[in-house]
C-alpha cells in the first residue's frame, strides 16, 4: 500500500467518523518555542491546552513535521528522520478512550479491502500506563487483546505532559511484531525495533503542576474538558505496510536512495558506511524539499540555519560517495515526484524550489574550497607551534563565517593527524543559541520572560479583545503587569513594564508587520508603548514606559495607538503586497516571498532569485507597483476555509496555524490575493507612492528589495531630484545628460590614473638604475640600501626592481626601509646568486629587526620599527650580510 493511499484511508476514516479534516499546518511555526512543526498535535495545541476554544470538537489531520534534535542519528537507526508525517485524530471535550481506542482497533486491522489497513491483529501489542486499569480493560474488551500483550509501563514511557503546568494524562501505544528476524521475543519492554510503535493515544484527563522531568510534579485534578490527541506515524505504517526494514526504504524516500546510488555508481547494500550516507541524502533531499515548499529559505539563523545545514549535509554526503558534480537538481526532482501525490504544491512551486537548491549548492561548493584553505591554514600554523590540537575557537570560526560544518572540519583535521577540541567548540556553540534563545524569549514575551504567570493570566481572564482591525482606541482595563521577576501590583514613572489589558486596538507584531506605537492613559497615569507582541495564543502583551503618575492593576485606560504610525504601517503593508505582485508580475511565479518586514515609511521583501535585477528589470517592478497605484485598485477582506482560499489562489506567506476561517487581503482582485492578518489601506493609492531604494544579496540565491513608501518615498524622490540637481550643476551638464558626461569624466580619470602609475613606474626603474649601478661590495656580496617614499607598497617595488637589475652573476642583496603610520619597515630581497650562497631574504630581516617579520627567502618584511631607528638599520645591512 504506497504512502499516499494509506493517508487517504486515514482521514476518509475518521472523517466517516464525525471528524472535521484539518488540512497540515506549514511547517514553520509561530509557537516562540519552536523553529518547525515536530508534532502532530502542535497546531491544535492552544486548543487542547484551553487557550483558546477548539472551532470542531473533534478533528483528523496528516502534519507535516520536521524534527533534527538527533539529525546525527539519520540512517544510522530504523527509526530516526528528520522530515515525517503524523496522522492523528482529536477530540476537544468530545469523546475519550473508549472511542479513541475503538477506532485505533478499527483502522488497524480492517481488511484492506474494506478500507483499513490489514494488520495481524494477533502481532499487535499495546502498552499502558500501569495505573491505567480502564484503559487495560477496553483493550481486553474492543480488541479482545490477552493480558500478556497489554504491557504495563511507567511515565518515562506512558505519560505525557508539556512539561509545564497544564494538561497531562496517561497514553496507550500500539506495537507490531515485524517477526523473529528483526529481534528478540518478548514484547516492547525487550525489544523496539522487533516490535515497532506505530500509533500513540494521549489521553488528556488531568492537569499537573509544577515540577522538573516526566515524573515527580503533584497531579491538581481531573480537567474539566477531557481531550484525546493521537499519533500514527505515516512512514512507519508504510514500512509496516510495504514490508520494508526502515523508513528510508518506502515509496516516498527509496527512489531518492536508488537516485543518489546512481549517480554515485554505488550499490545500496553493499557497504554499511556508504549506506548510512545513502539514507542521509534520501532523508535530507525530502526534507529540504518540503521546507523549501513552505516557503522556509536557507540562511545563517534559526528557521534558515536548519535548513542550509541539511541541505549541506545532503551534498557532503554525495561528496563522500564519491560524486562531485552538483547532485540536487537531479536529487530533488526525483522527491518531488513521491510527494507530489500528496503535496501538488511541491510540483507546483518546483521552479522555485530548484532555483534556490542550486544556489545553496553552488554557494556550498565554494564554501568548501574556501573553507578548506581556511582549515588548512589553521592546521599548519598549530603544527608550527608544536600542538596537535585545533582550538575551539578557529572551529566555530569556520562553522559560524564560513559555514564549514563541524563534522568536516573533524574528518579534515584528522586527516592530517590533529584534533579538534570539541568542547571548546562545544561550549561556543551553547553560548550563541542561549544569547540567540534568550533575544527570542525576551522579543515574544514582551519583556515578561515569565511563561507561566503568562499562561496564568490567560487562564484567569481569557484571551484578549483584539480590535486592530477595526479601531484605534479601546477603554480598557488593566488586568496584570508583569516584569521579568514576576508579577507586580504597580508600575512607578520612569519604569518599563509589560501590560496586559483586557482589550486592545494595538497590532502585535506579526507577519511582517512591526507592531503599532501609541499611549495608555488613566485618570493621573500616562505611558507610552514601546512594543506589542503576541507570546501565547490570544494574548496580547505591550511593553510600556511609564512617563507621569504610577500604572496599577485594576486600573482603566484608554488605549490609543499613534493615528499616524498606522497609516505609516498601513501603507508599507499594503505596498509590500504591491511590491511582491508587481515583482511576480515581472520576474515569474518563481520570485516568490520569502520573508518581509514593514515599518512606518519602509519595507523590505526577500525573494529567491540567482543574481542580482538588473537596472531595466528594478525600473519596470518599481513602474507595474505605481501603476497599480495609480489605477487605485481596491483592497479588500475576505473570510473563508483555507482549501477555498488555495482555490482561489491566494499565497500562504506566513508561518500560521489556521482555524477553520483564513483572513484573505485582496488588492485588485486577484492580482494581489495573500493570506494576511496585518493592516491595510482602503485603496491601493492611498500607498502614496513606491520608491525602491535598494537591491541587494543577502545570502546564496536570495535577493532583497527595500522601498520607501508614503511621505517618507516623497522624501526620497525629493532628495534624489536634489542630489542629481547638485551634480547636475557641479559637472555642468544637463540632467538628461549625466549618465554620458559622469561616464567621461570617469574614464579620463582612469587615463590619468594609468598615465600616474606609468609615471611612477618609470620612476622607480630610472632609481632602481641608479642604486643598482652604485651597489656597494660586502666580501663579495652587492648591497644596495635605500629608502623609498612611497610607504611598504613603494619599498616592496623599488626593492624588487633593484635586484632584477643587479648582475645575475653575482650575489645581490637590497635593503629598502620606508616609513610607514608613525613607524617604519623594512623590505630586503635576495637574486637567485644570493639564494645559492646561502643568503635569505627572510633571515636578514628578522636578524636586523630582532625576530619580526617574514616573508619568503627571495623577498621579505617587517614591521614594528620606529622611524628614528630606520637609519641605523639600514646602515647594519652590510655587517648583517658580511656574518652571513
Amino acid at each position: 500500500m504506497r504512502t499516499a493511499e494509506i493517508r487517504r484511508r486515514f482521514l476518509d476514516f475518521f472523517a466517516e467518523r464525525g471528524h472535521t479534516v484539518v488540512p497540515s499546518a506549514p511547517l514553520p511555526t509561530p509557537d516562540p518555542t519552536l523553529l518547525f512543526v515536530n508534532a502532530g498535535m502542535v497546531p491544535f495545541k492552544p486548543y487542547l491546552t484551553g487557550e483558546a476554544a477548539a472551532p470542531w470538537p473533534r478533528a483528523a489531520s496528516v502534519q507535516k513535521c520536521v524534527r533534527t534534535l538527533d539529525i546525527e542519528e539519520v540512517g544510522r537507526t530504523t527509526r530516526h528522520g528528520s522530515f515525517f508525517q503524523m496522522n492523528g485524530n482529536f477530540s476537544f471535550g468530545d469523546y475519550f478512550k473508549e472511542e479513541a481506542i475503538a477506532f485505533a482497533w478499527e483502522l488497524s486491522t480492517a481488511p484492506a479491502a474494506d478500507g483499513g489497513y490489514g494488520l495481524d491483529p494477533d502481532r499487535i501489542w499495546v502498552t499502558v500506563h500501569h495505573s491505567d486499569d480502564e484503559s487495560r480493560a477496553l483493550w481486553r474488551r474492543i480488541a479482545d487483546l490477552p493480558d500478556e500483550r497489554i504491557v504495563a509501563r511507567g511515565d518515562e514511557d506512558n505519560f505525557w505532559s508539556m512539561g509545564v503546568p497544564g494538561p497531562c494524562g496517561p497514553c496507550s501505544e500500539l506495537y507490531y511484531d515485524r517477526g523473529p528476524a528483526l529481534g528478540r521475543a518478548g514484547g516492547p519492554a525487550v525489544d523496539e525495533d522487533r516490535y515497532m510503535e506505530f500509533w500513540n493515544l494521549v489521553f488528556m484527563q488531568y492537569e499537573r503542576g509544577e515540577g522538573p522531568g516526566k515524573s515527580g510534579y503533584p497531579i491538581l485534578g481531573e480537567l474539566p474538558r477531557r481531550n484525546i490527541d493521537t499519533g500514527m506515524g505515516l512512514e512507519r505504517m508504510a514500512t509496516l505496510l510495504q514490508g520494508v526494514d526502515n523508513l528510508y526504504e518506502t515509496d516516498e524516500t527509496r527512489p531518492v536512495l536508488d537516485r543518489a546510488a546512481a549517480l554515485a555508481g554505488v550499490r545500496y547494500g553493499a557497504d554499511a558506511e556508504a549506506d548510512v550516507r545513502l539514507r542521509v541524502v534520501a532523508d535530507h533531499v525530502r526534507t529540504a524539499l518540503m521546507l523549501l515548499a513552505d516557503g522556509t529559505s536557507p540562511g545563517n539563523e534559526g528557521r534558515g540555519y536548519v535548513l542550509r545545514r541539511i541541505l549541506r549535509r545532503a551534498v557532503r554526503s554525495m561528496r563522500q560517495l564519491g560524486y562531485e558534480d552538483p547532485a540536487l537538481p537531479d536529487l530533488l526532482a526525483v522527491a518531488r515526484d513521491c510527494m507530489a501525490p500528496s503535496y501538488p504544491e511541491v510540483a507546483e512551486a518546483y521552479d522555485r524550489i530548484a532555483d534556490q537548491a542550486a544556489g545553496e549548492e553552488d554557494a556550498f561548493r565554494a564554501t568548501l574550497r574556501q573553507g578548506t584553505t581556511v582549515l588548512d591554514t589553521a592546521v599548519a600554523e598549530v603544527k608550527k607551534g608544536g600542538g596537535r590540537q585545533l582550538p575551539g575557537a578557529q572551529a566555530f570560526l569556520l562553522h559560524d563565517t564560513y559555514g564549514f560544518p563541524i563534522d568536516l572540519t573533524l574528518e579534515m583535521a584528522a586527516e592530517q593527524g590533529v584534533e579538534v577540541d570539541r568542547e571548546g567548540f562545544a561550549a561556543l556553540m551553547r553560548e550563541q543559541r542561549e544569547r540567540a534563545r534568550a533575544d527570542a524569549r525576551a522579543r515574544k514575551s514582551g519583556g515578561a520572560t515569565d511563561t507561566a504567570a503568562l499562561r496564568g493570566v490567560l487562564a484567569e481572564h481569557g484571551p484578549t479583545d483584539w480590535r486592530a482591525w477595526d479601531t484605534l482606541t479601546t477603554a480598557s482595563r488593566v488586568l496584570a503587569l508583569l516584569t521579568p521577576a514576576g508579577p507586580v501590583p504597580v508600575a512607578r514613572e520612569g519604569e518599563i513594564v509589560t501590560v496586559v489589558l483586557d482589550r486592545t486596538p494595538f497590532y502585535a507584531e506579526s507577519g511582517g508587520q512591526e507592531s503599532d506605537a501609541g499611549r495608555l492613559s488613566g485618570a493621573s497615569v500616562e505611558a507610552e508603548v514601546l512594543d506589542v507582541q503576541r507570546p501565547l495564543p490570544g494574548l496580547v502583551v505591550h511593553q510600556a514606559r511609564v512617563t507621569a503618575g504610577d500604572l496599577a492593576a485594576g486600573d482603566a485606560v484608554t488605549a490609543a495607538v499613534d493615528p499616524e504610525w498606522r497609516l505609516g504601517a498601513r501603507q508599507a503593508h499594503s505596498g509590500t503586497h504591491v511590491l511582491h505582485a508587481a515583482l511576480r508580475q515581472v520576474l515569474g511565479p518563481t520570485a516568490l516571498q520569502s520573508g518581509s518586514y514593514n515599518r512606518p515609511g519602509h519595507l523590505r521583501l526577500d525573494f529567491p532569485w540567482r543574481g542580482g535585477l538588473s537596472p531595466a528589470a528594478r525600473s519596470e517592478i518599481e513602474e507595474a507597483a505605481n501603476r497599480a497605484l495609480r489605477r487605485d485598485l481596491p483592497v479588500g477582506v475576505r473570510w473563508m476555509t483555507l482549501p477555498e482560499a488555495k482555490e482561489l489562489g491566494a499565497l500562504a506567506l506566513f508561518d500560521g496555524t489556521y482555524g477553520e476561517k483564513v483572513r484573505v487581503v485582496e488588492i485588485g482582485g486577484a492580482w494581489s490575493r495573500e493570506l494576511c492578518g496585518g493592516t491595510h489601506v482602503d485603496h491601493a493609492s492611498q500607498i502614496g507612492v513606491v520608491a525602491l531604494t535598494s537591491e541587494s544579496s543577502v545570502g546564496a540565491g536570495m535577493r532583497r528589495l527595500e522601498a520607501a513608501v508614503g511621505v517618507e518615498g516623497f522624501g526620497y524622490l525629493a532628495r534624489e531630484r536634489d542630489l542629481v540637481a547638485r551634480i547636475a550643476e557641479q559637472v555642468q551638464a544637463p540632467r538628461a545628460e549625466l549618465p554620458e558626461r559622469i561616464a567621461g569624466l570617469l574614464e579620463r580619470l582612469k587615463s590619468a590614473d594609468r598615465e600616474n602609475q606609468r609615471l611612477r613606474q618609470a620612476a622607480t626603474r630610472a632609481r632602481a638604475v641608479g642604486l643598482a649601478d652604485r651597489a656597494g661590495d660586502v666580501d663579495g656580496v652587492l648591497v644596495v640600501t635605500a629608502t623609498a617614499e612611497d610607504g611598504p607598497d613603494g619599498a616592496r617595488t623599488l626593492a624588487a626592481a633593484v635586484r632584477d637589475l643587479l648582475p645575475a652573476e653575482r650575489p645581490g642583496v637590497v635593503a629598502i626601509g620606508a616609513e610607514s603610520g608613525g613607524g617604519a619597515v623594512l623590505v630586503a630581497a635576495v637574486n637567485p646568486r644570493a639564494r645559492e650562497t646561502g643568503l635569505a631574504a627572510s633571515a636578514l630581516v628578522k636578524r636586523l629587526l630582532d625576530g619580526r617579520g617574514g616573508g619568503s627567502p627571495e623577498l621579505a618584511q617587517g614591521g614594528g620599527l620606529p622611524a628614528g631607528r630606520l637609519a641605523s638599520v639600514l646602515a647594519a645591512v652590510p655587517a648583517a650580510v658580511s656574518g652571513g
